[in-house]
């Protein structure tokens, strides 16, 4: 009996590369990390071409084989052709490549075997693809466009009353619980104020500072306790964030949740988890559209840093407001000078 496979039979490289994205994939939408279609159609386009390839050697490259070599061979073939034919430019070849490497890693967690580093191996050893969105080989910091801030921003403020709207508009907020709520003015707090996801957590009722502020009881900085060798300090936030921090102060009152804890995660008043407070973040980026695979809340932390320098704020004061060093404004300084869109 012959064992030769006919035409229209599937070779094993070509099912393992396709169960191993269809895995990953997925795990990412079971998480939430991908959830756009576009997103997720970008990403299996990418693979098909790149398994497509795989295919076209003699022998077949698959999960197992591939190697460094490969790798550089795949890009030698690609470079060149149109943008429209998806040309391997380096930054198009640095997301492909964490995508690939993505998979293996997936594949050999499920598969309970060591993962191939190859695509991690071959960034290592190609410093224009890996710090192709970098200045000098420092990463630039991952930011919001202007768009995406005004968007995510339009979606955390329908959380809080809306006294200038009618309609079903207007009592939009009255549907959301209240950890729904906090969730959405701790992200907040990250976009418009700069606050690492650690400081978030560790505010407590105290930490809303309203006094000296334009408005009546409208919080407009916020006190951070001193945290290792982080001094305590006073950031200003943005008046949509205070807005929304104003009627969470209230909505928590009214609950009568208990403790001293800004933003507790149980009714009891229990302290809010890194763990907790990571996966409620990421998903609520996901839902207001962003990818929160990618940045998550440092993106929105170096979002609000970029906004406060293109508006001429000294680099002395954002640092002193993020509380860092002087030093750290300088990853900054390619991205201020460029034409890119920053909230």
């Amino acid at each position: 009996m012959s064992t030769t496979l006919s035409l229209f039979d599937e070779i094993p490289a070509q099912q393992d590369l396709r169960d191993a994205f269809d895995a990953w994939l997925a795990d990412q939408r079971g998480t939430g990390a991908l959830r756009q279609p576009g997103s997720i159609e970008v990403y299996r386009e990418m693979w098909r071409g790149f398994m497509g390839w795989c295919l076209a050697q003699s022998p077949p490259v698959t999960l197992e084989s591939l190697d460094v070599q490969d790798l550089q061979a795949f890009q030698a073939a690609r470079f060149g052709m149109k943008s429209a034919d998806l040309s391997l430019t380096p930054r198009h070849a640095l997301r492909l490549l964490r995508m690939i490497d993505r998979v293996l890693r997936h594949h050999a967690a499920q598969s309970d075997e060591q993962p191939n580093t190859a695509a991690s191996d071959w960034l290592a050893e190609n410093p224009h693809v890996r710090y192709s969105e970098a200045a000098s080989g420092d990463p630039l910091p991952e930011f919001l466009s202007v768009a995406e801030a005004k968007t995510l921003i339009a979606f955390l403020s329908n959380a809080r009353p809306r006294p200038g709207v009618t309609g079903a508009r207007r009592d939009a907020h009255t549907a959301f619980t209240w950890q729904e709520l906090r969730n959405r003015v701790a992200v907040a707090l990250h976009l418009g104020g700069g606050l690492t996801p650690a400081e978030v957590r560790a505010l407590t009722l105290s930490s809303p500072i309203s006094r000296g502020g334009r408005m009546r009881n409208l919080p407009w900085k916020i006190s951070i306790p001193a945290s290792g060798n982080s001094p305590a300090r006073e950031t200003p936030i943005a008046p949509w964030a205070g807005e929304l921090l104003q009627h969470w102060l209230q909505v928590r009152s009214e609950r009568k949740i208990p403790g001293d804890m800004l933003f507790p995660s149980t009714a009891t008043g229990k302290p809010w988890s890194k763990q907790s407070h990571y996966a409620a973040t990421r998903q609520l980026l996901a839902d207001a559209g962003l990818d929160g695979s990618e940045g998550g809340t440092f993106k929105l932390r170096h979002t609000f840093a970029l906004r406060q320098l293109r508006r001429g704020t000294a680099p002395t004061e954002v640092a002193r407001w993020l509380g860092v060093e002087v030093a750290v404004m300088d990853r900054y300084k390619h991205v201020v000078a460029s034409p890119m869109d920053v909230a």
